[in-house]
């Protein structure tokens, strides 16, 4: 076996063994070990003189070997901060190594060269006890100005990255306002639309029907007084007559029903003429008496104001969303709707005992009724939960804030 010359390091002293003649070609074994390594690698006692120092070590300080020899290293490449501010000895990390009897490794400081220039360097310090007492440390270190550089612009490039996110999120963001804004727009025009056309229905063909149901009545009511004044032969004529008079009363009825349908449908006016509370209740009867269904109706509203009409008409529909969700899918035997105003706060719920769905489902692409629910009150500023599960029914609850009423009534 081979055996290299042992290495004593004491007092800042080195010291080799006698080489064998086996072990002569390497001539001195340490002095071949820091000739060879990239690193900068020296020794100091406990002045903080330099003992030793390799070839890549002074050379990445400006210097050669033999001119460090005895100087003061934290004075000579360690005596200020990267941004030029003095760097105290106490503060200094190799130097604490001494007190401390621990070694350091540090990646986030400077040396200085002769030339006054500074590079990145990362350095580790380890104590050399000997005897149970510090006498020095040997530090190595490394310039790192190539990978702080890498560093920087991985930096760069992410900062970059970051910002060219942020500015695709503000323009979806932008772009999701405005789609939020068009769609509250276009329901607000669509609603204003219903109402004009509901009320000239109304006005103009409901008007209609009424006076030629009148007129039809009275034709068949006259014709009822001659038929008793007249013979026996014209009898059979106006028998017919009265007949067709009959039927065309009950098809004008018809159209006065649907008619009163299709209004209600466009624009329900008990909305209108006794608000949101009485639409809600009203809204909730016809459903169950429709569908064929319980109701367990529970409203405390401690005499809240109804909401403005934008607000009062958004409301009424996401109720006859749910509704229609339970009526479609539900299949149903009891329902349970609860409204309450706690604290300006609107709580609307539905609850029936139907079979439920996955919680996946009422996220699907096509989930339109409960995406339009959702966007409905969002747009007011509200929120809907909604739990179900196979088997279990499901609930749907709205909350919304309402705005504050002045004293004349009017949104604050």
């Amino acid at each position: 076996m081979h055996r290299f010359g042992t290495f004593i390091a004491c007092n800042g002293c080195m010291q080799i063994d006698a080489p064998t003649p086996n072990t002569r070609a390497w001539g001195d074994p340490l002095a071949l070990l820091l000739a060879s390594t990239g690193e900068g690698v020296f020794g100091i006692d406990l002045d903080g003189l330099c003992v030793f120092i390799n070839h890549a070590g002074a050379r990445m300080i400006g210097f050669e070997p033999g001119e460090l020899l005895g100087c003061n290293m934290h004075d000579l490449t360690h005596h200020s901060h990267a941004d030029g501010a003095h760097y105290p000895v106490e503060d200094c990390p190799i130097f604490k190594a001494f007190l401390e009897g621990l070694p350091c490794r540090i990646d986030t400081e400077v040396f200085w060269r002769r030339d006054g220039s500074s590079f990145p360097v990362e350095y580790s310090s380890h104590p050399i006890i000997d005897g149970g007492a510090v006498r020095g440390a040997v530090v190595t270190f490394v310039d790192i100005t190539e990978r702080k550089r890498a560093a920087d612009a991985l930096q760069r490039a992410k900062d970059e990255l970051e910002e060219r996110v942020g500015e695709r999120t503000l323009a979806l963001a932008t772009a999701l306002k405005q789609v939020r804004e068009l769609a509250a727009r276009s329901e607000a025009v669509r609603e204003e639309e219903r109402t004009r056309i509901a009320r000239e229905v109304h006005d103009e063909l409901g008007s209609l029907l009424v006076a030629l149901k009148m007129d039809v009545n009275w034709l068949d009511k006259r014709l009822s007084e001659q038929e008793q004044r007249t013979q026996e032969a014209a009898g059979d004529m106006r028998e017919r007559m009265r007949c067709k008079c009959q039927n065309m009363s009950r098809l004008i009825e018809n159209a006065v029903d649907n008619v009163g349908r299709i209004i209600t449908d466009l624009r329900p006016s008990i909305l209108d003429h006794q608000g949101l509370w009485a639409a809600l209740e009203w809204q909730a009867q016809e459903f169950v008496q429709s569908a064929e269904m319980a109701l367990n109706w529970c409203m405390e509203v401690d005499d809240a104001p109804d909401p403005p009409d934008p607000l009062a008409m958004g409301v009424f529909r996401i109720f006859q969303e749910m509704l229609s969700n339970v009526g479609r899918h539900a299949r149903a035997r009891h329902l349970d709707v609860r409204i309450a105003v706690q604290a300006g706060v609107l709580s609307l719920s539905v609850r029936d005992d139907g079979v439920g769905a996955p919680a996946q489902a009422f996220e699907a692409a096509d989930a339109y009724g409960v995406m339009g629910m959702r966007e409905r009150a969002r747009h007011f500023g509200g929120d809907i939960q909604i739990t179900s599960a196979p088997g279990q029914g499901t609930l749907m609850r709205l909350s919304i804030e309402l705005p504050l009423q002045t004293p004349s009534g009017a949104p604050a």
